[in-house]
């Protein structure tokens, strides 16, 4: 796991952050790295939606606000036939500030 410079709690946070912005609008622009991070935490979370059992809802609800749950499960019924491989990563342009690497993650 990379640590972006950050301890356990404010990496967890940002993990969790970058997964509520791509459940709301369904795709994101950040960092490369940090999309490769994301990538795997987000197919976990549509994997555990897609069970659609109260202990997997209430899993996500101690992650999630309601809505965001709600959203994660109207999305997750898009993939009930497929086993996984959730999201993609397009590779962008550097950032111009700074010339990071870009990428943007979102829904297949």
């Amino acid at each position: 796991m990379r640590k972006f410079s950050r301890k356990r709690d404010p990496r967890k946070a940002l993990l969790r952050g970058l997964a509520e912005s791509l459940i709301l609008h369904e795709k994101i622009k950040t960092t490369e790295a940090k999309t490769k991070e994301l990538r795997p935490y987000i197919e976990k979370l549509i994997t555990k939606a897609k069970k659609n059992t109260l202990a997997s809802r209430r899993a996500l609800l101690k992650l999630f606000d309601n809505n965001i749950v709600r959203k994660l499960e109207e999305i997750s019924r898009k993939y009930l036939d497929r086993q996984g491989g959730y999201t993609r990563i397009i590779k962008l342009a550097l950032r111009g500030t700074d010339a990071a690497k870009m990428a943007r993650i979102e829904f297949v």
